[in-house]
């Protein structure tokens, strides 16, 4: 099975960008989508649940992104 590396790192950069905007500065997931605090505070919320696995998948795919640039930059010189 031959996976081209291009369209592996087109995939990461899709989901990527998907993960990052699904973030939003100071604000819960929640919040992002209608819900919000009555008084309009903003409070630094600890991440939980969903916003905590969005986290993750960010940084573990930008790591993935980088590792496969950096070994498509490799296999070319």
């Amino acid at each position: 099975m031959d996976i081209n590396i291009g369209t592996v790192q087109a995939i990461i950069s899709v989901l990527l960008i998907v993960s990052i905007l699904l973030q939003n500065r100071g604000t819960g997931l929640g919040e992002t989508f209608g819900g919000g605090d009555i008084g309009g505070g903003n409070s630094y919320q600890t991440k939980r649940g969903f916003d905590k696995f969005l986290f993750r998948a960010t940084i573990v795919l930008a790591i993935a992104f980088i590792g496969i640039a950096v070994f498509n930059l490799t296999k070319i010189a």
